[in-house]
């Protein structure tokens, strides 16, 4: 065959060969790569095609994949890459402030709409300090606080120790008390696992 069935035969072939670890790990990661790119480019559409690209690319080079040591971060790293270029292709920033304020008055749909909105109101000044966090800050604060990822489960999906997690949520909350020049107890520190 040739002309545009080709590469749709080459996909449908691809899918029916990738290993069972292929699968396990495309459902362990798929939400949270979606939802960490919604959180970045402010469209779930647009998150979907590019998380979607992200796991041809990963099933592509599966085998490449599989000799790293640490696939988890080699996987995580494709995808923020990809989000970046999208987002530089776009000319903007991220649109981590607006979506993770809605992502979490989405989640807290069932309070009352006063509390939504006075936790909305409070959590801006709070989301635009968490997108001038370094990479690595910025991540573990979205995956813990924005979208409710537990410490084991975000190390997971960022391919590091859930000590590193912790240490770098530590290191956020005091960059951002700088920031918002407020006081925070460290020793409240979320530790939550699966």
């Amino acid at each position: 065959m040739t002309g545009p069935q080709q590469p749709q035969r080459v996909i449908r072939t691809m899918t029916t060969e990738l290993p069972t670890a292929f699968w396990a790990f495309h459902n362990l990661y798929y939400r949270p790569y979606l939802e960490y790119a919604h959180i970045q480019l402010g469209d779930q559409h647009s998150a979907g095609e590019l998380v979607h690209a992200t796991f041809m690319d990963l099933a592509l080079n599966w085998p490449d994949m599989m000799e790293d040591a640490n696939h988890e971060a080699y996987a995580w790293a494709l995808l923020r890459e990809r989000i970046a270029e999208e987002l530089r292709l776009q000319g903007r920033t991220p649109a981590t402030v607006e979506t993770a304020a809605f992502a979490r008055v989405n989640r807290a749909a069932l309070e009352s709409v006063r509390d939504q909105l006075a936790d909305m109101e409070s959590a801006l000044g709070l989301y635009a300090a968490i997108s001038r966090l370094p990479e690595r800050q910025f991540d573990v604060m979205v995956l813990l606080y924005v979208l409710g990822y537990p410490t084991d489960r975000t190390a997971h999906i960022l391919g590091v120790t859930p000590a590193t997690v912790r240490s770098q949520a530590r290191h956020a909350k005091r960059k951002l008390a700088r920031d918002l020049d407020l006081s925070v107890d460290l020793t409240a520190d979320r530790d939550e696992t699966e």
